[in-house]
C-alpha cells in the first residue's frame, strides 16, 4: 500500500517533485564540481613537487647556504696569452657546489638510522661554468714621419704608426649537473624523468664515466646516446636521454655520485639529502626528529614546499578551498529548506486528502512516513540528476585542461628542494621557477558516495518539514474544505 500510494502521488505531482529535486540536484552537482576540482589542484601541485623532490620523496635534508661575503666559491679563470697566429682555442671550467653547504656522505647513514625512516639517499647539485675562446694578437699599422728618440745631439727615429685589431672573443657556458647515488635509483631528482632513449645507470657504474642527460639539454646540445660530454677535462659517455614528467628537469645532466664528489673536489660530500618515511602520517614527525638528532640541518617537507607555491595554480587553489567550498555550503542550505518549504507548502494543499485519510483510520505516524518517503524519493531523483551534472562539468574541465602556472620559491631561499633550483650565477641568490601544469578534475568514488548522501539527507530534511506539517493536520480541518 505504501508503495502504490507513494508511486501514485508522485506521478500527479511531478512538476513539484521536479522543481525540488533541481535544486537538490544544483547543490550536488556545484559540491561535485568544487570536489573535483579541488582534487584536480592537489594532483597539480604534486606534480610540482615531484619536479623538485621526485617521485617517494616525502621531504629533504639540506644545510644553510654560506654567509654573502665568502668568497670560496668565486670562480677565477686564468689563460695564456698565447701567440695569435696559433688557431687552437682555449677552455677553462670551474665545477662549483651549487645552492647548499656541503654534509658528510655519514649524514645520510645517520638520517637513515632515524626512527620512522625507511629509506635515504644522498646527491650532489652541482653548476658546471666553461670559458672557451681564442686571443687574437693585434696588428701594428706604421705611419708616415716618425719622432726622434734619445738624448740632445742624437738619437734613433722611431717609426710612427698605432696597433690595430686584436683582442679576445670568449664564449661562457653554464649548466647544471647532479651527481646521484646509482645504488638506490627509487629516490633522488632523478625519479621525476622517464629514460626515453638508451638506459639509466646500473648499480655497478658508482664511479663510472657515464652521463644521463636531459631531453631539453640534449636537443640544444644536439646530444644522443653514444654522444660524449666533457667536464673538467673528463670524458663521459652518454648512456640514456631523460624526460621530466612534469615541469622542468632538476639538472642538464646526470652522474654518479662519486664522480660528481671528484669534479668539485667534494670527496664524501653530499648537498640534498631525499628521505622516504615508513608512514605518510608521520612526516611531521620524522621531520621533528631529525631535526633534535642532527644539529645544523634543514629539514624540508613536501607541505613547506607546498607553502611556496604561487601563480594561477595558487590561487585557483585558493578559490576552490574557500570561495568554492561556502558557495557549495551555502547553495546546499539554499537547497534543503527550499526542498523543505516547497514540501510542507505541498502538504498544505492536501489538507483534505490527509485528513480524509485520518478520518478512514490512517494515523500521524503513517501519513508523516508517507510525506517523508515522498520526499527522499525526490531527494534521490535530485542526487542522480546532481551525479550527473557534475559529472559532465567535471568531464568539461578535463576536456579543457585549463593551464595553470605555479612559481616555486623566489626570495632567496624559499626552496630546499636539491638541484631544482635555479642560480643565476655562483653564489646568487635563488630565483623563482615558473611551471605550467594541466588542470584535471578527477570524481572519486569518495565524491559520489557523499553526492548520494547528500541526497539522501537533502529528502529527509523537506521530508521532516512536510512530516511535520502533515503531522498537525486533523480530520476536522478536511471536513471544512468540503464544499
Amino acid at each position: 500500500m505504501f508503495f502504490t500510494y507513494l508511486r501514485r502521488e508522485l506521478r500527479r505531482r511531478r512538476k513539484a517533485a521536479l522543481v525540488v529535486a533541481s535544486g537538490l540536484a544544483l547543490g550536488i552537482a556545484l559540491v561535485i564540481v568544487v570536489s573535483s576540482v579541488s582534487s584536480g589542484m592537489g594532483r597539480a601541485q604534486d606534480k610540482v613537487l615531484e619536479s623538485l623532490y621526485g617521485l617517494g620523496t616525502d621531504m629533504t635534508v639540506t644545510k644553510a647556504a654560506a654567509a654573502e661575503g665568502d668568497q670560496a666559491q668565486r670562480p677565477r679563470f686564468e689563460f695564456d696569452a698565447r701567440d695569435s697566429d696559433s688557431e687552437e682555442e682555449q677552455s677553462s671550467d670551474r665545477v662549483l657546489v651549487q645552492g647548499f653547504q656541503t654534509l658528510a656522505s655519514s649524514t645520510v647513514d645517520k638520517v637513515g638510522a632515524q626512527s620512522g625512516v625507511a629509506d635515504a639517499v644522498g646527491g650532489l647539485s652541482l653548476q658546471v661554468i666553461k670559458v672557451s675562446g681564442q686571443f687574437k694578437r693585434g696588428e701594428f699599422q706604421q705611419g708616415g714621419g716618425g719622432q726622434e728618440q734619445g738624448g740632445p745631439g742624437g738619437g734613433t727615429q722611431a717609426p710612427e704608426g698605432r696597433v690595430e685589431g686584436g683582442g679576445a672573443e670568449f664564449d661562457v657556458n653554464n649548466y647544471s649537473v647532479y651527481g646521484t647515488d646509482v645504488t638506490e635509483p627509487a629516490l633522488g631528482p632523478l625519479t621525476s624523468s622517464t629514460i626515453t632513449s638508451g638506459r639509466t645507470f646500473t648499480s655497478s657504474e658508482t664511479n663510472a664515466e657515464v652521463v644521463v642527460a636531459d631531453a631539453s639539454y640534449a636537443k640544444e646540445k644536439k646530444l644522443k646516446v653514444g654522444s660524449t660530454v666533457t667536464v673538467k677535462g673528463t670524458k663521459f659517455e652518454v648512456i640514456g636521454i631523460a624526460t621530466p614528467e612534469s615541469g622542468d628537469a632538476a639538472a642538464n645532466l646526470y652522474i654518479p655520485l662519486k664522480q660528481a664528489q671528484t669534479l668539485a673536489d667534494a670527496k664524501n660530500k653530499v648537498t640534498t639529502i631525499y628521505v622516504k618515511a615508513t608512514d605518510s602520517q608521520r612526516i611531521d614527525a620524522v621531520k621533528s626528529e631529525i631535526q633534535r638528532n642532527i644539529s645544523g640541518t634543514t629539514v624540508t617537507t613536501s607541505a613547506d614546499l607546498a607553502d611556496t607555491v604561487s601563480g594561477s595554480l595558487s590561487t585557483a587553489s585558493d578559490l576552490a578551498s574557500s570561495v568554492g567550498k561556502w558557495l557549495s555550503i551555502a547553495v546546499l542550505v539554499a537547497a534543503f529548506l527550499v526542498a523543505g518549504l516547497l514540501t510542507s507548502a505541498a502538504v498544505s494543499r492536501r489538507v483534505r486528502e490527509f485528513g480524509t485519510l485520518k478520518a478512514l483510520g490512517w494515523k500521524s505516524g503513517r501519513v508523516t512516513r508517507q510525506v517523508v518517503g515522498e520526499a527522499v524519493v525526490n531527494g534521490l531523483v535530485g542526487g542522480v540528476l546532481g551525479i550527473a551534472v557534475g559529472l559532465a562539468g567535471a568531464y568539461a574541465v578535463t576536456a579543457i585542461s585549463p593551464t595553470l602556472e605555479a612559481q616555486l620559491g623566489g626570495g632567496g631561499g624559499g626552496l630546499a628542494g636539491g638541484p631544482g633550483v635555479v642560480m643565476r650565477g655562483p653564489g646568487a641568490e635563488q630565483t623563482s621557477t615558473a611551471l605550467e601544469v594541466a588542470l584535471t578534475a578527477p570524481v572519486s568514488a569518495t565524491t559520489i558516495a557523499l553526492a548520494v548522501g547528500l541526497a539522501v539527507t537533502g529528502g529527509l530534511i523537506a521530508g521532516a518539514f512536510g512530516g511535520w506539517r502533515a503531522s498537525r493536520l486533523r480530520p476536522a480541518d478536511a471536513l471544512r474544505r468540503v464544499e
